[in-house]
Order: C-alpha cells, then structure tokens, then sequence
C-alpha cells in the first residue's frame, strides 16, 4: 500500500454515514456540540447554505444568517464530530454554485424561491 491509500482507508473510517442531501440555497438547522464547563450541549445554528465545498472528509458548507441586522457567516466541517445532526428546514431554487452575491443584500432582496420537488 502506498500513502495515498493508507491515508484513504483512515479517512473513510471518519466520514459520517447519515447525512442529508444538502444544496445551494437550502435553509438548514445544524446542531454544534458546545462544551460549557464540564457539560456539552447543542446549539442550534439556522441559515441558508451559500456554498458547499466537496472533498471528502473535507467537505464544508458555508452557512449564513442575519442575526440583530449583521450577517453572520459560519463555515462547518460537515464529517466534525462537532457537528451532532443536520436538519433540512426548505429547499431553495438557485441557479448558482455559490451565492455570495446575498452578503450585498438585505431584507427581502435575501429571500430565496422555495423548492418543491426535492424532498426535505
């Protein structure tokens, strides 16, 4: 065996099974394991995806949500044992790989057309 598959077979170990079919435009709730003191617990983390980025065990999501007027952006390791679950909330209707033309927006210029033909 040589690096490549040795450093392949470990990392297939670590991928996570049960993930939803996540896409552009979707408006998802992730649950992040917090350690506060001694306990964990899990914080919700609601928005739209604006870009994905595959690779494997790298495989990231960029999440955005306006929060008290200022937007918030948060990139997620999708195969983190900090992520705990993923939750499909609606499906957008984009026709863009990445939506990062929503950062210049606000209000209801942000709003994303619903999808109906992928299930949740």
């Amino acid at each position: 065996m040589n690096a490549r598959e040795i450093i392949d077979s470990i990392e297939a170990e670590q991928l996570k099974k049960k993930l939803p079919t996540i896409h552009v435009g979707d408006t998802i709730r992730v649950g992040v394991l917090i350690a506060e003191g001694g306990k964990e617990r899990i914080q919700p983390y609601e928005g739209t995806v604006i870009a994905m980025r595959n690779g494997g065990i790298n495989e990231t999501i960029t999440v955005r949500k306006v929060f008290q007027g200022v937007g918030v952006e948060r990139v997620f390791l999708l195969h983190s044992p900090k992520v705990a679950n993923i939750k499909i909330i609606r499906r957008g209707k984009v026709r863009r790989a990445k939506l990062y033309y929503l950062r210049n927006r606000f209000g209801k210029a942000t709003r994303i057309q619903q999808r109906f033909d992928r299930p949740v």
